[in-house]
């Protein structure tokens, strides 16, 4: 099975599973279902139809490594994702970064409110914590607790929520680019630790395995931020679905602008060679996760 097969097919289970959990018939009968609020509306429009799910994706083979099935990790997956989508949500924000145009549509908080945007993407935030923590979610309370434990701190101040701040505190002075790095490595990097980190929870893997997919996820989240800054540089705004050339125009910190176009293409290069060296320990059964670091340095939106 090619990696384009698969990814497109995790990516099917997931959008299954996660139009279930946020099903119109999931709210609660006292807060008068669909007909309340435009709420759910919003969280389906941000978390269904668009995106990869290159994050689930991740999860689920990185558990597949040592036997777990995916329906065993299929709720984290859609967990992982929901956190993912309530990111974007709150980044396209007036006070965040200000766009328009998300997965070639409209921002949530274009086709919905501003108001409406922030209660989606806290939702989807929260559900996110319902969904990991529930008992369907594994039958061992310790790996649930452990999972909810490390995605609280992928998720928050010391992971991706800092990284946004960071990101931002980076437009009013010039970051270096091991500040940069360090940014990167919490904005866009901690959740991609967190789906192979779960993988290895999911998969009671040992702690030289866990270590092995946490170096892969470090150089696989450097090396995907900075073949979207790339992209951001040189790419066609109707293909990524998104605007181009934002980056330069707000005076965000890449290594795209610090390092060159040439200079970042060699950097993602080398990142792409850590990841695959990480993966050494399991040989040909990660194929697959080393054919996804190969994608994100290729990919074209």
């Amino acid at each position: 099975m090619t990696f384009r097969t698969e990814i497109d097919r995790v990516a099917e289970l997931v959008e299954k599973r996660l139009s279930a959990l946020l099903a119109p018939n999931a709210a609660a009968p006292e807060a008068g279902g669909e007909t309340a609020s435009p709420l759910g509306e919003a969280m389906r429009y941000a978390a269904l139809g668009g995106g990869k799910r290159l994050r689930p994706f991740l999860l689920v083979q990185s558990a597949g490594l040592f036997g777990a099935t995916e329906q065993s990790s299929l709720d984290t997956a859609c967990a992982l994702e929901c956190i993912h989508c309530y990111s974007l949500v709150h980044d396209d924000l007036p006070a965040m970064d200000d766009d328009a145009l998300r997965r070639g549509r409209p921002t949530v908080h274009i086709a919905f409110d501003e108001a409406t945007a922030i209660l989606a993407g806290d939702s989807l935030l929260t559900i996110a914590f319902e969904t990991v923590s529930a008992p369907r979610c594994h039958d061992d309370p310790a790996i649930r607790a452990e999972l909810t434990y490390l995605l609280a701190k992928a998720s928050g101040w010391q992971g991706m929520a800092l990284g946004q701040a960071l990101d931002l505190a980076a437009e009013q002075r010039p970051f270096s680019p091991d500040e940069t790095t360090a940014m990167q490595k919490l904005k866009t990097g901690a959740l991609f630790r967190f789906a192979c980190e779960a993988g290895a929870v999911l998969g009671r893997a040992d702690a030289s395995s866990r270590a092995a997919l946490v170096r892969y996820a470090s150089a696989f989240g450097q090396a995907f931020q900075l073949a979207d800054d790339l992209l951001d540089a040189q790419g066609d705004a109707a293909a990524m679905g998104k605007a181009a050339s934002k980056d330069a125009e707000r005076g965000k910190a890449t290594l795209v602008g610090l390092l060159g176009i040439e200079g970042a293409k060699a950097r993602l290069q080398g990142l792409v060679a850590e990841a695959e060296e990480a993966l050494d320990p399991f040989g040909q059964e990660a194929a697959t996760l080393i054919e996804a670091a190969r994608f994100v340095a290729e990919r074209r939106s």
